[in-house]
């Protein structure tokens, strides 16, 4: 007799490397290990997927928790928490907290931080600086860390890389991909007048413009070529970078997030002022559409949320001492789900923006995809759910989202992280079981 499963899904139609089809799923020991017709098969647990979609679990590959320094912001338990909520199985978490993650000593002390707190699987960006250039092909291969991060533009602590020198030898130290913040330093610095003279959040994308992204985005990309290094240029925000990154397909990939292809300039501004600041700015409705020409073109590898969460009262200061960031990942999959149902984005599309493309890029191993043997993180959606984002169902500290009150068809009922149903209807289930993520 074969050895019971600890959870067997039944009933649904689950998204495997064929597509779309009517199985089952046997679970055990964290792992998938039954694919088929399984109904009836003895299992602990039974969960029945009737009207439901198991997607692979979603990857959201850009967070900011704040931890340590910033935890009146967010911690690891809430913004963990609140993934779980919106049915992402598995985060990479960036390193502009206080102090800085720049060394192994800080790595190890937010892997610390969060055993036994986080309720997803989790790994951590190392920024790079001028202090730690010469360490940084050392610091990619520690476990539990997700590469190297640059910051072309202002960021906290000594994480700017805003000179060509620096961030050539930071691009020849080391071989994973490094992500990068790609705006331009010097020019942010020369239009910082336009900001404070506005004295108001609807000027941040005249502030910020096209040219200081596409400026830092060119220079990235000469240097990837003479380093011959890979780069995955992080939350691309004008239609300017779309040639440049296609005609470097061969060294480098490309996110997009769900605030810039979901919310316009200068409307968001005027009705949200500050609430709706981040960097790079969000943009005109042109560079929007754009953005969604090259999500459904292929151009686009990954949708990450950038979750980058500051309280109300920060958002409240005079611009532009007003913060930048906006909370995004528990909003950032039915937000794509919507979108699947306006008939703007594919359910295949979804899946390889939000689980294969991640693990595709930073090379995850037994992540983002549902195949025997590979670890058991499913999001299950229910694609004619209709519900209302709102403030209130906020699990991030700061308890608030720029898209209160949109109406969404589509939504995560449940969260499974490694066999583990971790959330299940709105509810957080157990304890937090969250794990490093492990890397090729």
């Amino acid at each position: 007799m074969s050895t019971p499963f600890d959870l067997l899904l039944h009933g649904g139609h689950v998204f495997t490397p064929s597509g779309l089809v009517e199985v089952d799923l046997g679970l055990r020991d964290g792992k998938i290990a039954a694919v088929g017709a399984l109904d009836g098969a003895a299992a602990a647990t039974r969960f029945d997927l009737r009207g439901l979609v198991v997607l692979p679990g979603v990857i959201d590959s850009q967070v900011h928790f704040r931890e340590p320094g910033l935890t009146h912001k967010e911690d690891l338990a809430s913004g963990t928490a609140a993934a779980a909520q919106g049915g992402v199985t598995a985060v990479m978490e960036m390193p502009n907290t206080s102090p800085s993650t720049t060394t192994a000593a800080a790595l190890e002390d937010k892997l610390a931080r969060a055993a036994g707190r986080a309720w997803v699987d989790h790994a951590f960006f190392v920024g790079a600086s001028a202090e730690n250039v010469g360490q940084l092909a050392v610091l990619e291969r520690l476990p539990g860390c997700a590469g190297i991060k640059v910051f072309m533009g202002s960021s906290t602590g000594s994480l700017l890389v805003s000179d060509d020198e620096t961030l050539r030898a930071v691009l020849a130290d080391g071989q994973r991909r490094v992500a990068i913040h790609a705006e331009d330093e010097p020019r942010l610095i020369a239009r910082r007048p336009i900001a404070e003279a506005a004295g108001h959040a609807r000027a941040h994308h005249q502030w910020r413009d096209e040219e200081t992204a596409r400026l830092a985005t060119e220079r990235v990309l000469r240097l990837a070529r003479q380093t011959g290094r890979r780069v995955h240029i992080l939350h691309v925000t004008t239609a300017d970078e779309l040639p440049l990154l296609e005609a470097h397909r061969d060294l480098a990939t490309m996110e997009v997030t769900p605030n810039h292809l979901f919310l316009a300039a200068p409307d968001c501004t005027e009705r949200l002022g500050s609430l709706a600041q981040m960097n790079p700015p969000v943009r005109e409705a042109h560079h929007r559409a754009a953005l969604w020409e090259a999500v459904q073109n292929g151009l686009v590898d990954v949708v990450g949320s950038d979750h980058a969460p500051h309280t109300r009262e920060e958002k409240a200061r005079p611009y532009p001492q007003s913060p930048s960031g906006m909370p995004g990942v528990q909003t950032l999959l039915p937000l794509l789900l919507d979108a699947v149902n306006q008939g703007l984005l594919t359910l295949p599309r979804l899946v390889d923006l939000t689980s294969a493309g991640p693990a595709r890029i930073y090379g995850l191993v037994g992540k983002g995809r549902i195949a025997l043997g590979y670890d058991a993180d499913l999001t299950v959606v229910d694609l004619a759910a209709a519900r209302t984002i709102t403030d209130g169902w906020i699990a991030s500290k700061v308890g608030w989202t720029p898209f209160h009150g949109r109406p969404i068809t589509g939504w995560p009922v449940a969260t499974v992280v490694r066999g583990q149903i971790v959330m299940r209807d709105g509810e957080l289930l157990g304890r937090p079981i969250g794990a490093p993520l492990r890397f090729a």
